[in-house]
């Protein structure tokens, strides 16, 4: 797999696949009866995480467009490994939650590694 292709593809994931699948994750979660067994609790816990990661890159983005972040900024090296953790744990929780039929089964584990690929596309980037 070529250099290009990857970045191509993890480029698809952070911003095209990350925001469709947690809104879509979000209006499903609402939208259907809610079960209380373990792997959709995982599953929630999960996409929760990805969804607060996602937060932070968005917050993240504002605050770069308002004060702006220098070359190797330590708050933003910070922020970015903040935001690869809990993306990190998000796919852990997601992964332990496609065990059984829930509302996020597959979007937790999706979500969690489409923000985990923002994050790595932002460290490249830097």
């Amino acid at each position: 797999m070529s250099a290009s292709f990857s970045f191509f593809l993890l480029f698809a994931l952070a911003y095209l696949v990350a925001p469709v699948t947690l809104v879509w994750g979000w209006m499903m979660w609402f939208n259907q009866p809610k079960l209380r067994t373990v792997t959709s609790i995982l599953a929630l816990c999960g996409f929760v995480l990805a969804s607060v990661s996602a937060l932070l890159a968005v917050l993240t983005i504002a605050l770069a467009l308002v004060i702006g972040f220098k070359y190797y900024d330590p708050v933003l090296m910070r922020i970015f490994g903040i935001g690869a953790l809990l993306s990190l744990a998000a796919s852990v929780f997601g992964f332990g939650g496609i065990w059984k039929a829930s509302s996020l089964r597959w979007h937790s584990p999706v979500a969690g590694l489409a923000t985990l690929a923002f994050w790595v596309v932002s460290m490249a980037g830097e």
